[in-house]
Order: C-alpha cells, then sequence, then structure tokens
C-alpha cells in the first residue's frame, strides 16, 4: 500500500514536487536553455497530491483536472516553496498549471 502524503490540499489547490532545477530547461537533445533565454518561468513537475476541488458560481462541485502521478508543466509560484523532510514541494492552484504531460 501506498504511503500516504503528509499533507491534503484543500479546495482546488495541488501539491507538486519539481522535477527540473529552477533557472534552466533541458531539451530532449540534452541542450540547457538558461532562464534568462527562457521567456516563461515555467517549471516540471510530479503531481504528489491534489484538493477535491471547488464550487462553481452556482454551487456545482467542479474536480481537480490533473491527478496525483501526472506530470505537469506550472507556472512558478511567487511563494516559497514548502519543506516536508528534505524534498521541496510547490502548492498551486489549479490555474497554475499549464498542462499534463502526455
Amino acid at each position: 500500500m501506498a504511503k500516504k502524503f503528509p499533507l491534503t490540499p484543500l479546495g482546488d489547490r495541488i501539491v507538486v514536487k519539481p522535477t527540473e532545477k529552477e533557472g534552466e530547461k533541458k531539451l530532449a537533445s540534452g541542450i540547457i536553455i538558461p532562464e534568462t533565454v527562457s521567456k516563461e518561468k515555467l517549471l516540471k513537475g510530479d503531481v504528489v497530491a491534489v484538493g477535491p476541488g471547488r464550487r462553481s458560481d452556482d454551487g456545482k462541485h467542479v474536480p481537480v483536472e490533473v491527478k496525483a502521478g501526472d506530470a505537469v508543466f506550472f507556472k512558478k509560484p511567487w511563494d516559497e516553496p514548502i519543506k516536508i523532510g528534505e524534498i521541496e514541494y510547490y502548492v498551486l492552484g489549479e490555474s497554475d498549471i499549464f498542462g499534463i504531460v502526455n
């Protein structure tokens, strides 16, 4: 049985563990693009926990579209990452996720 993540996000929040170093992007060819060249500050990471979703304006439940285990690209948040043990994580709103890696 998989160990439960020690933080349960609320609403449409998502906990992501970054999988690439901040400040550089590595292409499939192995070329590293420094952050100064990249226009968007997007990071890649793995979703480790998701909240239950949010309520729409008319009160209906809207579930989060990503799930634990998804690899995603996300906008680097202004907030500092949280640290659990020796690992850093970002807690993001669903709107900070740009897409799921297929």
